[in-house]
Order: C-alpha cells, then sequence, then structure tokens
C-alpha cells in the first residue's frame, strides 16, 4: 500500500501559501491581503482564537464568516467525525436510506415547527438554488424577489435574487427577479400585481449591513405573497443555529411561517461543508411528483456520512451548551457596550444587530477636522474607514473582524457562539483605542488610510 504523509507535506511547504496562491488560484487574494496587512500565517485555531507561529494568539471574531458557530476545533466535532470515518459506512450508494441523513432531518425539524420535509446540499448558495428551483416548479411562475441590500449566494441563481451590482456586473442576464427595499409592503405589492412573482427571499437580518427586517414585515410580507400565490423563503445560512439568540432568526416572530428555509454555514461544525433546505411538505410533493421525479434535484454528495455526522453532533452541541442563549446574553453586552461608544466618538454612528451577528456604522463626524480626512477617504472610495478600523484591529490588537460589505462602513462582528465576558471585554478595549487614535489624529490609522487610497485611486 503507498503511504501519504499529509503532515510532512504540509511542512515542507509551511511557508508557500502565498506564492501557491498567486500562481494557481485566485491571484487577486494575495494582493489584497498584503495592501490590507492581513497577510498572516496561522499554525493553529482552537475555539474562538487563531494562533502564529510566535505563539501570539488572535482573537477571532469573524469565524469564517459564521461557518465557525462552535468555534475552531470542538470537541464533540471532532469525536463524531473520526467516529464516522472508523465506521466505515458503505456511503454514497445514491441508491440507500442511510439513517444518519434521516437523523439529522428530524433533529432540524424538531427546532423549526410548521416545516417537514429537508433536502441536504453542500452549501449555502447550493441551499438557495434549489429553493428558487421549488419555488419556481410549485407556482409556475419564473420570477423570484429579493431585497435591497441582500446577497445569497454568488452561484447564477442565487445571484438572480440578489440586488448588489457589484457582484452582479459582468454576470449578467441571469434569471428574471427583481428586488423590494426591505420592509417596504407597498413596494411588494406592487411587484405582486404583475403576477409572475414565484417568491420572496429575504434575511431576518441582512449579513451585508445587519439590517434587520422591520418587526412584523416578514408576517405581512407572508400574508401579501399567500393571497397572491407566490412562497416565502428565508434565507437563514448566515443568521441560522443560534446566531441571533435563537434557532433561527424569524422564530422571533412566532407568526412568521415560511414555506422554505436555507441553512448552511454553522451547521457544517467548521469542518465538512453541508447545506439544507428545510421545506413544507406539500411543496416537497409537488416537486417530487412521481418516482420518475425522484432524482429531478438532488447533490451527488448531499447527505453523505461525514457532513450528517457533523451536522448532528453540532445540533448536539447547540442544544446543550445552551448556545443560541449564550449568544444572545453575550450579543446584548456587546451592543450594549459599544452603543455607550457613539455619544463619545463622533464616527461611530450606530450598533445595530442581533445576537452576535452586530454590525458597527461608521458616518461623517461633526468636528472640521475629522471631517476633512472622511472626505478624502469617502472620495476615494466608500468604506475605507471602516477596513481601516479592521486593519488596525488586526495589526495593532490581533483581533480578527472584517467590513460588512464592499463600499460600506459598517464593521461586521460574526464571532463564535462560544465566546463569553473576556471575549467582549478585549474587543471593546481594543475598538475603544483604535477610536481613540482616530478621533485624535493618530498617525498609523490615518497613514495606513493614506496608503489604501492610493491603492483605491491606482485600481480605478
Amino acid at each position: 500500500m503507498s503511504t501519504f504523509d499529509l503532515r510532512a507535506l504540509l511542512a515542507e511547504h509551511a511557508g508557500d501559501g502565498t506564492a501557491l496562491h498567486a500562481r494557481h488560484l485566485n491571484h487577486q487574494l494575495p494582493r489584497m491581503l498584503r495592501t490590507l496587512g492581513f497577510d498572516r500565517t496561522y499554525v493553529r485555531g482552537e475555539g474562538a482564537y487563531l494562533h502564529d507561529a510566535d505563539g501570539r494568539d488572535y482573537l477571532d471574531m469573524l469565524a469564517g464568516f459564521g461557518v465557525l458557530g462552535l468555534g475552531r476545533g470542538h470537541p464533540v466535532v471532532r469525536q463524531a467525525l473520526h467516529d464516522v470515518l472508523d465506521a466505515a459506512l458503505p456511503d454514497l450508494t445514491r441508491f440507500d436510506c442511510p439513517p444518519a441523513a434521516g437523523l439529522l432531518a428530524r433533529r432540524l425539524l424538531d427546532e423549526a415547527p410548521g416545516l417537514e420535509r429537508v433536502l441536504f446540499v453542500n452549501s449555502g448558495a447550493e441551499a438557495v438554488e434549489a429553493a428558487l428551483k421549488f419555488a419556481r416548479r410549485v407556482t409556475g411562475r419564473p420570477r423570484v424577489l429579493c431585497c435591497d441590500g441582500g446577497l445569497h449566494g454568488v452561484t447564477a441563481g442565487a445571484l438572480s435574487a440578489s440586488a448588489d451590482p457589484s457582484f452582479r456586473a459582468g454576470f449578467d442576464p441571469l434569471l428574471p427577479g427583481g428586488s423590494v427595499p426591505l420592509g417596504d409592503l407597498d413596494a411588494l405589492e406592487r411587484e405582486l400585481a404583475r403576477g409572475d412573482v414565484a417568491a420572496l427571499i429575504a434575511e431576518p437580518v441582512q449579513a451585508r449591513g445587519v439590517h434587520a427586517a422591520p418587526p412584523g414585515w416578514l408576517r405581512a410580507a407572508r400574508e401579501a405573497l399567500h393571497r397572491r400565490g407566490a412562497l416565502l423563503v428565508l434565507d437563514e445560512v448566515q443568521t441560522g443555529l443560534g446566531r441571533t439568540g435563537r434557532f433561527l432568526a424569524h422564530q422571533f416572530d412566532e407568526a412568521v411561517r415560511p414555506d422554505l428555509v436555507c441553512v448552511a454555514k454553522a451547521l457544517s461544525g467548521g469542518y465538512v461543508p453541508v447545506g439544507a433546505v428545510l421545506g413544507r411538505d406539500r411543496i416537497f410533493r409537488t416537486v417530487y411528483g412521481g418516482m420518475d421525479r425522484v432524482l429531478v434535484h438532488a447533490a451527488s454528495l448531499g447527505g453523505n456520512a461525514q457532513a450528517m455526522a457533523a451536522g448532528l453532533a453540532v445540533l448536539h452541541v447547540l442544544r446543550e451548551e445552551a448556545l443560541a442563549d449564550r449568544a444572545r446574553r453575550t450579543g446584548e453586552l456587546l451592543r450594549t457596550r459599544l452603543a455607550g461608544l457613539t455619544e463619545r466618538y463622533e464616527l461611530v454612528h450606530e450598533v445595530r444587530g442581533r445576537g452576535l451577528l452586530i454590525g458597527i456604522a461608521f458616518g461623517s463626524p461633526r468636528s472640521e477636522r475629522l471631517r476633512t480626512r472622511w472626505r478624502l477617504l469617502q472620495q476615494a472610495r466608500t468604506g475605507l474607514f471602516a477596513q481601516l478600523v479592521a486593519v488596525s484591529l488586526l495589526r495593532r490588537h490581533r483581533i480578527l473582524t472584517q467590513v460588512s460589505a464592499d463600499r460600506q462602513e459598517v464593521l461586521r462582528l460574526t464571532p463564535p457562539l462560544i465566546i463569553g465576558e473576556r471575549e467582549a471585554d478585549r474587543f471593546v478595549a481594543a475598538f475603544t483605542e483604535v477610536m481613540e487614535e482616530a478621533h485624535g489624529g493618530g498617525a498609523l490609522l490615518w497613514d495606513t488610510g493614506r496608503t489604501l487610497v492610493r491603492q483605491a485611486l491606482a485600481s480605478r
């Protein structure tokens, strides 16, 4: 039997990651990381922390954009994956009904009353793609509406149901769609009056910009959609699995009863990609309308044993460690302490979000001295100040964050749900120091700003 030593191979190329990416993958990624000063090499991850070769720790307030809900290397998930590999299950025969998939489906549906069936796929974008197809099949209509500011994936179908022009540019024409302002029921009614809308897809809290749907709007939207024979699809890829303080974010309003719900990211445990569509029985019975339609929508690797084991372990940990409640409590602590800084620092305009999905929004300051610097950044590229804050938090305080979206002055926090008061204290103290420097004219932050301005202007 041939031998393969992964550890030796990775050790041999320990310093080659940037060069390999530049040569064989997306060549812009290393360039971007160098420009921002994010070109760090991490050698280990554990819980809410990353570690470099010098033994320094970095607080991860990004968690892979929400993938690492349980943090890195959770022992329960690791053990489940060891167990499933050691079991040598007859996986992916495609013509059997493995119990692990049924068990995970049942556990998901236990947490989502009113939904009766599950389709397993490999990612959030795939879950959205399936939901779009299901909605079009059930209604016989072509258009899926989205909300302004939303992004539901970058595959062709998911991008059709996204309103962000920076991602759509160069890829049109896509599927027929349209968008309405988040919370605008009249705009939704006008689109529905055209008679060709299959569904509205929306996030209970938009991850890009961290904007929550106004209270009662999703409920009213569902009623309007159903009157016109259309469906409500909720994208909970980022907001689901305890992120906002409930298992699913829409559950803060029990009257919101979606037809389809997409989940992914944290369901993987940070190990094996997995996504799912939870839906109503009648929708699945229409899509899979006969034995000749049994494979009308499927995923080659969907429901594989490793992914199902990871998902079962994640749901076990979420319940046993009450992580949704922890996310709610820690999120309230963070938002309260950060909101207190809005009066102290004129560049900090608003702190918003729910649970551990938090947005810190920056805006034009009152004082002329700061306004001059703010305008310089805005003229070069909107969003540079928020990026400066992310850079300073990493360089000076070893805290990993990132902007909420391109050309938005919003810093987004999506830390692992396992963080507590210690991590909240560390972040607030570091953020306060960065704001002190920004408002006091600190050279490091604004000199970095000039570098980013030059890069932004050069890329035009």
